[in-house]
């Protein structure tokens, strides 16, 4: 039986070893942290990501797990509409609304049917092996562990990337906000103002996920909770009740994103996940590009480190044209001239329905097949 060692034990690292475990490789995950878990608040899953879901025998737990969301769009900070998502005709087009659950709980079901877990156990450096040679993990303990295919799952500041000097960490100039709110949400969906971005989605049993980005230039130190209600009070409703309502604690982080590798893969080592293709949360596709990752690599690999080639060449195209689309996105809804604000409103609020619906489809794909997935 092939060996494998995932190193990471987040979202994708998880979800890789669950599919390369179905496909019949002996898999070790090794994480850093004595404890793995998902810090976090909510997390929001287009059809895509369901759809990787399903092929690893988790997508309908997941949605048990989660809510379906209600319908969105975007907004303007006043509340005004400048284009609705209509949930019916998504779910018609896709097979799938957006599902919203609380990120640890998302976590914790795959972290439940992964193979072997190795916690505290962090990595020091692989050699990455070849035609000829298995590749072997060196983790801090002093052990050793050979394998024919390592995946890389260990996030933004992979230290397995180490092979990819080129492939550096780009801070994006804003901040994110996120937390939960004991507060039942009517509609969600994103609101842009000058420069803040702000984006409510329904979560089981009453409550609400808020996340915000605002430029990291104008963060104040201290309690964000205080700082975000007075940067948000004029803010349409109903933005200043669920920030009356959290449940919680405010996570707060420098948004980041990865100057792209020159390759995914080197030796029988695969990146995956944010270490491949870390993006802006813009579209909401951090989760679903790296599900996908771990589908089409269990899909490629082989014992043969010349099949991660095909690996990269269905995934890499899609997964960074996602991440530029992304950044893109984040860049627009940060306009703070009023001048560009207007303008970009009123481009937004112009386009047709079926133009909006086009171009969400073009970047969740409809797939039937896995193949077509990636």
């Amino acid at each position: 039986m092939a060996r494998a060692v995932v190193v990471g034990a987040g979202l994708g690292g998880l979800a890789s070893a669950i599919a390369l475990r179905r496909r019949g490789w002996d898999v070790t995950v090794l994480e850093r942290r004595a404890h793995a878990a998902e810090a976090g608040a909510g997390i929001a899953l287009w059809p895509n990501a369901l759809r990787a879901l399903d092929v690893l025998g988790l997508g309908a737990r997941t949605r048990e797990l989660g809510t379906v969301e209600i319908g969105g769009g975007i907004r303007t900070s006043s509340g005004r509409w400048l284009v609705r998502t209509d949930a019916a005709d998504l779910a018609r087009r896709q097979g799938d609304g957006v599902v919203v659950l609380p990120r640890p709980e998302l976590h914790a079901l795959l972290r439940a049917a992964a193979p072997d877990l190795r916690e505290g156990l962090g990595v020091r450096r692989v050699d990455p092996g070849g035609a000829g040679a298995p590749a072997v993990v060196h983790d801090e303990a002093g052990g050793r562990h050979e394998a024919e295919l390592v995946v890389a799952a260990d996030g933004v500041r992979s230290t397995v990337r180490a092979y990819w000097p080129e492939a550096t960490v780009r801070d994006t100039g804003h901040t994110a906000f996120r937390l939960v709110a004991r507060h039942r949400l009517d509609a969600g969906g994103e609101s842009w103002g000058r420069g803040d971005l702000v984006g409510l989605a329904p979560l089981p049993r009453g409550r609400t996920y808020l996340y915000a980005m605002v430029p990291t230039a104008d963060v104040s130190a201290g309690d964000p909770l205080p700082w975000l209600r007075a940067r948000l009070a004029g803010w349409h409703d109903p933005i200043p009740a669920v920030l009356d309502a959290v449940d919680g604690r405010v996570l707060v982080h420098r948004l980041e994103d990865l100057r792209p590798p020159s390759s995914w893969h080197h030796g029988r080592v695969a990146l995956l996940g944010d270490a491949a293709h870390a993006m802006t949360p813009n579209l909401g596709q951090g989760a679903a590009q790296a599900f996908l990752d771990a589908v089409v690599l269990a899909e490629e690999a082989t014992a043969d480190p010349a099949s991660l080639a095909a690996y990269e060449r269905r995934r890499r195209p899609v997964a960074e044209a996602v991440a530029r689309r992304s950044r893109a996105a984040g860049d627009v809804a940060a306009w703070r001239s009023p001048l560009a604000v207007a303008l970009r409103n009123a481009v937004v609020g112009a386009l047709p329905a079926a133009a909006s619906a086009r171009a969400l489809d073009h970047l969740l794909g409809t797939p039937a097949t896995t193949k077509e997935m990636a």
